[in-house]
């Protein structure tokens, strides 16, 4: 979906309003976006610490690798014409000639 950078999302006249040692959680901004806006990572581990290690106490480099490997193995190659495949393939070739020189 991607990050929306829209004046609204990222609320920088909000931001200016609330007094310095003052808070974000009442002013309308947060009441319109709180329930859409929160973004949980997908690799982060949201469990206790007791649950995280019930689970196989994974880092994020494992969970990283773990999801690396999910997504090669369900990758399904998208439907090519054959002349483009081709074109392409020629290209590459005259490319790895001309970068050898």
């Amino acid at each position: 979906q991607g990050i929306d950078l829209s004046d609204e999302a990222l609320a920088m006249e909000s931001i200016a309003q609330v007094e310095p040692g003052g808070h974000h959680l009442g002013t309308p901004h947060t009441m319109r976006h709180f329930r859409s806006a929160f973004y949980r990572a997908e690799l982060f581990d949201y469990n206790s610490a007791e649950q995280w290690q019930i689970e196989g106490s994974l880092t994020a480099m494992q969970r990283a690798n773990a999801k690396y490997k999910q997504l090669l193995k369900a990758y399904e190659r998208p439907a090519l014409d054959p002349g483009i495949e081709e074109a392409l393939r020629d290209y590459m070739a005259r490319r790895k000639l001309a970068l050898r020189g």
